[in-house]
């Protein structure tokens, strides 16, 4: 909305420049708005003069930038934020927003857009992007005639469906009559190089449109000067301590679940329910080894990473396979059977999905070059944790509830997750892990402690609820808390049993649902609870409550959204459509929010 009272003389501006500022901010729309206040603040702050009207250095802008990303673990905002500073730097008016946050209808207005998003699952939308995604898709935004766009799509190539949601927001937007200014970007895990060299690309093509000539290095010292940044992030984690692995599963469980304590004191780090812990880890010295073997190396080679023994510890991917390792092997090795599996597309999506890297080389082994393996290889990548503790009742620790992933091969040996094996197996106590914090907007308690909130999290995904529930106490918050948790059985697999005994006893947890699966004959979800308490259920959703499920992304909580469709549906006497919406309502008012992987 654009700026129409006068602005009040506190300052030593004269009435001549009061006059003509007031005239140039009521021609800014909000996010012009936003982009001159931060740009004046750090000039302020760097002590430098802005470029003078009719310089031949800056032009006025036409239009300007607005960068959107749709992130699940971080990357696609990591990425996005390093665009716009690069925007910065030239001096373009820009904006960088969550999809989470931007509302869809707002497209008409935008003149230069560019699109970070990643997708996970089947070829889907993160849960930031799904709202923007579905009304993009099924066109209740209407044309997008004059805007001008350019998409980086994140993905996996071990997945089937690679950068699908890069694509489809391309598809999407070029469908609607945007004209894109930069060729579509389909990256994989190890994206960041290839990242940067798109953004200065399509921030150069955006910038040949915008009319905004460069303000040079000044602005982008501006910018450093107004903008502080964590010590502590992806590439710089804290040097922690491990100061408690408990396993919290019983002796008869089918799954070894453990309760993890980490010291952060003196790293001033902070977090809030709802984030995430990265974990930097190391493969495992056997696997390393049997590696090796299977190769014909010896470990002392020299890379860029030290020893290839040390690269294959600390640098690279060992218990993730993805398929370029196959096909990449079928072109060096003379093996007329890994040939025909690399040709088969559907064959090496099921061996990627159930097997390491080690597996395939003991099925097809061949004698390589350490150059020959590396290049095989992909970068390691830390394990992010939904944060199971608040620091308002742990202050400098965090807490994760970890599963470790274990699967028997037909060889009769076992296969274990790289970080979760690490934190349950390798790690001694107060030994070092290198962490940091994955904040997590689109996962947070509600503003009001005197809403009700909904958590639904069966296994692992009980971790952030933790955390709710010790923030909502520390908060003495009146609302409500309905928690949904579901097990294989109540014997040996109620996680944190005595704490919810004791929230259920104080009256801070004031329902709680349970689903032990395999504790009768018939089995019993989660899903199933919902659907038994619909009615009540629903009549909270209509005074107010905030519904959060975390956990499994693939089968879970795709079960508990047809399970809460089903109760609107029913209670709320509505079509499926109306349904659909009365979620889609949900979601935009961060009432629906979703933490799943």
């Amino acid at each position: 909305m654009p700026l129409t009272a006068p602005i009040p003389n506190l300052s030593p501006l004269s009435d001549e420049q009061q006059r003509q500022l007031n005239q140039v901010l009521a021609t800014l729309n909000t996010q012009q708005l936003a982009w001159v206040s931060g740009y004046l603040y750090g000039l302020s702050q760097a002590g430098v003069q802005p470029v003078a009207a009719g310089s031949t250095e800056a032009a006025a802008p036409g239009g300007s930038l607005t960068i959107l990303y749709g992130s699940q673990t971080g990357n696609a905002k990591g990425v996005a934020s390093a665009i716009k500073a690069q925007a910065e730097a030239s001096g373009l008016p820009v904006t960088l927003i969550s999809m989470a946050d931007y509302k869809p209808k707002q497209l008409k207005k935008e003149t230069h857009l560019l699109v970070v998003v990643s997708t996970y699952g089947e070829g889907e939308p993160p849960e930031s992007a799904v709202d923007l995604f579905e009304q993009l898709k099924k066109g209740k935004i209407g044309k997008l005639d004059g805007l001008k766009f350019a998409v980086l799509g994140l993905g996996d190539s071990s997945y089937e469906f690679f950068c699908q949601t890069g694509k489809d927001f391309d598809d999407f937007l070029s469908k609607a009559g945007a004209e894109r200014i930069y060729e579509l970007a389909s990256l994989d895990v190890d994206y960041q190089d290839a990242a940067k060299s798109w953004g200065e690309q399509a921030v150069k093509a955006a910038a040949a449109t915008l009319s905004a000539g460069s303000a040079g290095a000044s602005v982008a010292g501006a910018v450093q000067a107004a903008v502080g940044h964590s010590q502590y992030h992806k590439e710089n984690p804290f040097p922690a301590r491990l100061s408690v692995n408990q396993k919290i599963t019983g002796r008869d469980s089918t799954k070894d679940i453990r309760h993890i304590e980490i010291n952060l004191e003196e790293s001033g780090i902070t977090y809030q329910p709802g984030d995430a812990l990265g974990i930097w880890f190391n493969n495992d010295a056997d696997l390393v080894g049997e590696v090796l073997a299977l190769t014909g190396l010896s470990g002392d080679e020299a890379t860029p990473h030290g020893s290839l023994r040390e690269a294959l510890t600390r640098h690279f991917e060992l218990t993730r396979l993805h398929g370029g390792l196959i096909t990449g092997l079928a072109e060096i090795a003379d093996n007329a059977a890994l040939k025909d599996l690399a040709g088969d597309k559907a064959q090496v999506n099921a061996l990627v999905a159930s097997a390491q890297v080690v597996d395939v080389l003991k099925r097809f082994p061949a004698s390589l070059s350490a150059d020959q393996l590396i290049a095989l290889l992909r970068p390691l990548t830390p394990r992010l944790y939904s944060i199971a503790s608040a620091q308002s009742e742990v202050e400098e620790e965090v807490h994760l509830t970890v599963g470790v992933v274990r699967y028997p091969q037909e060889d009769g040996t076992v296969r274990s997750g790289g970080a979760s094996s690490y934190l349950a197996d390798r790690l001694p106590e107060d030994a070092e892990v290198r962490v940091f914090v994955e904040h997590n907007d689109n996962f947070r308690l509600p503003a009001n402690p005197d809403t009700p909130v909904i958590m639904v999290g069966p296994g692992t995904g009980i971790a952030p609820f933790r955390a709710f529930m010790q923030e909502r106490e520390a908060q003495g918050a009146e609302g409500k808390n309905w928690l949904f948790f579901g097990n294989p059985h109540f014997t040996q697999d109620f996680l944190y049993q005595v704490e919810w005994q004791r929230y259920v006893k104080s009256g801070l947890l004031s329902k709680i649902s349970l689903a032990f699966s395999r504790d009768q004959a018939n089995k019993i979800y989660v899903q199933d609870r919902l659907r038994e308490a619909g009615l009540e259920l629903y009549q909270w959703l209509e005074a107010g409550a905030h519904f959060y499920v975390c956990g499994d992304a693939n089968h879970m909580a795709k079960d508990v959204q047809e399970a809460l469709l089903d109760v609107i549906a029913e209670h709320g006497q509505k079509s499926r459509e109306e349904a659909e919406e009365y979620l889609s309502e949900l979601r935009r008012a961060k009432r629906y929010q979703r933490d799943v992987y």
